[in-house]
């Protein structure tokens, strides 16, 4: 069977395109997965900050207006924790991907108890106790891998231990709401609790399987166009040329010398074996002539 030069070098190129395109792949697939990756991580310290200027902000200004109700009745707004939480609550409806939680072991508020996993990543922050510090995992839930970014709780202002210090020494209207049991005994400077976010790695393992995909579909696209650009250049500037010096030489060989104007054109290696075939050609046929008389 016959395998044209244009098969061949179509052959070629398709094994030299199918291992780059396998390479370019991994490697885009490798690059796209970690920046999705910390652009979720980016969010989620952006959650953080912003649970943070919630909490300084009700302390700096909300707690100085309340300051007199407070004497007489307990507003859970004023705990900088508490609004911290409900306003990334608020945040979340509209990044639904994303939990936020202020996980305590001794907690005021029941609904900030750590659970198991969540006591494993204040165990890691008190082995490093220190402002700032941040622990970045995964964890296995029922949904999937999940992202989850953590810092730690600590107390550093003296003032806040007025109330979490003892249950004797708490305001009247504290104890009222959350009884004597829950949120006392802390220390200064002790890492008390853990604010996590956390979000699915589906989230931004889809966000980088679609980057992927219209990336290797451009490729894909840029491919078939240079194949065909390709395939057209070797059919005029190769086969074409090749398949006219390929008649030209089976009608010497049958005996056919006459001068035909036989002419590929161009300027390049094609040509001269053109030329130098045309030459031989034509003292092919003076010598016959010679012969002949």
């Amino acid at each position: 069977m016959k395998f044209s030069l244009a098969k061949k070098f179509n052959v070629v190129f398709l094994l030299i395109f199918a291992a780059c395109l396998l390479a370019t792949g991994l490697i885009a697939s490798h690059l796209l997965q970690n920046e999705a990756r910390e652009e979720v991580l980016q969010n989620a310290r952006l959650l953080m900050d912003a649970s943070t200027a919630a909490s300084d902000y009700t302390v700096q200004q909300i707690v100085p207006l309340l300051e007199n109700q407070l004497k007489y009745k307990f507003l859970p707004q004023s705990i900088p924790d508490y609004a911290a939480t409900e306003n990334l609550n608020a945040l979340r409806r509209t990044h639904t991907d994303y939990s936020y939680k202020e996980a305590m072991l001794n907690p005021t508020n029941p609904r900030d108890r750590a659970t198991e996993w969540e006591q494993g990543v204040i165990a890691r922050l008190r082995d490093a106790p220190k402002t700032g510090a941040e622990i970045v995992g995964e964890r296995e839930t029922g949904m999937g891998r999940a992202l989850y970014i953590a810092r730690p709780i600590l107390i550093t202002n003296p003032t806040c231990l007025e109330c979490h210090s003892k249950a004797s020494a708490a305001p009247r209207n504290v104890l009222d709401a959350y009884g004597p049991d829950n949120g006392f005994n802390w220390q200064l400077n002790e890492v008390l609790g853990a604010q996590i976010v956390s979000v699915p790695m589906s989230a931004p393992e889809a966000r980088a399987s679609k980057i992927l995909r219209g990336f290797m579909l451009s490729i894909l696209l840029v491919f078939a166009l240079v194949l065909i650009v390709l395939n057209i250049m070797v059919r005029v500037l190769v086969t074409r040329r090749l398949n006219l010096l390929s008649r030209t030489a089976d009608e010497v060989s049958m005996g056919k010398l006459e001068d035909s104007g036989f002419d590929i054109g161009g300027h390049d290696e094609l040509s001269d074996l053109a030329h130098s075939f045309e030459r031989m050609r034509s003292s092919l046929a003076k010598a016959l002539k010679m012969l002949e008389l």
